[in-house]
């Protein structure tokens, strides 16, 4: 983000012009560029942005959808502009999301014996199923003291990265992720996160582990390598998340899921829950 982008996010006093001016930076693009997206001019564009013109409802939505503003964010604009937020936020345990609940249930319950969880935008985890405790024993209790952060517990010290065999790989893996994240929600809470996780002490490059970093380095996608009881466990992960939601709690959840990456350790996981 650019240092005129931030500054707009964070100002206490905004104007929907300066929200759009900081969301138009952020996504790197001059009014040009915006004005011949949206198929609008210039002029018209630098009048909304410096306050000289109001945009209505429409424009408002129309500029947002342009600039792939997030749902919460559109709230934000919308609420600048003078018009009342149009998408609704409600928690997951609502009976409207009584259906996306239940989705999100099955989804976690048919993935067993593989670990699987649902994260929020800021990747507090919200629910999980019965694998994932399994391989969580024995890390500092106090990561685990609601809310739990997923990103904060794979990579502090206390957590599971003195377990992760290839830690330098996957932390680098989980950090570009989060910055990609950043990029496309700017989210204040988010920059934050990956401050501390980039603090957190790291290995430059992976140790050496035999035949499991041989089959790492001709591997289809980055895995997860743990270190367990039972042997070096190597997953390779998934996300999914719900299409076109128009609530805020829905397009802002994603299911981590996590598949075996080799038969050692879809054996391994089977035995883990059977015992």
């Amino acid at each position: 983000m650019t240092s005129s982008a931030q500054t707009t996010f964070a100002a206490e006093a905004r104007t929907v012009g300066d929200l759009i001016r900081a969301w138009r930076l952020h996504r790197r693009l001059s009014q040009l560029d915006l004005a011949s997206a949206a198929d609008i001019s210039t002029r018209h564009l630098s009048y909304v942005e410096t306050g000289r013109a109001a945009p209505s409802r429409a424009m408002v939505m129309h500029l947002a959808e342009r600039l792939a503003v997030p749902l919460r964010e559109r709230n934000q604009l919308l609420a600048a502009a003078g018009f009342a937020p149009l998408y609704r936020e409600r928690p997951l345990a609502d009976p409207a999301l009584g259906a996306a609940r239940d989705a999100v249930d099955q989804v976690l319950k048919a993935h067993e014996p593989w670990p699987a969880l649902a994260v929020d935008r800021h990747w507090t985890m919200l629910s999980h199923n019965a694998t994932v405790p399994l391989l969580l024993q024995g890390v500092d209790a106090a990561l685990l003291q609601g809310p739990v952060n997923v990103l904060r517990l794979s990579l502090h010290p206390g957590g599971l990265a003195s377990r992760i065999a290839n830690l330098a790989t996957w932390r680098a893996h989980l950090l570009h992720r989060l910055a990609q994240q950043i990029e496309a929600t700017a989210d204040a809470t988010l920059t934050a996160l990956l401050s501390e996780l980039q603090a957190y002490p790291a290995p430059s490059v992976d140790d050496p582990d035999g035949a499991g970093a041989e089959a790492e380095a001709s591997a289809i996608a980055v895995p997860l390598r743990m270190r367990t009881p039972a042997g070096v466990l190597s997953f390779l992960s998934t996300t999914t998340v719900f299409g076109s939601p128009v609530d805020i709690t829905l397009s802002e959840l994603a299911l981590e899921t996590f598949f075996p990456a080799d038969a050692a350790t879809a054996e391994a996981l089977r035995t883990l829950v059977r015992n």
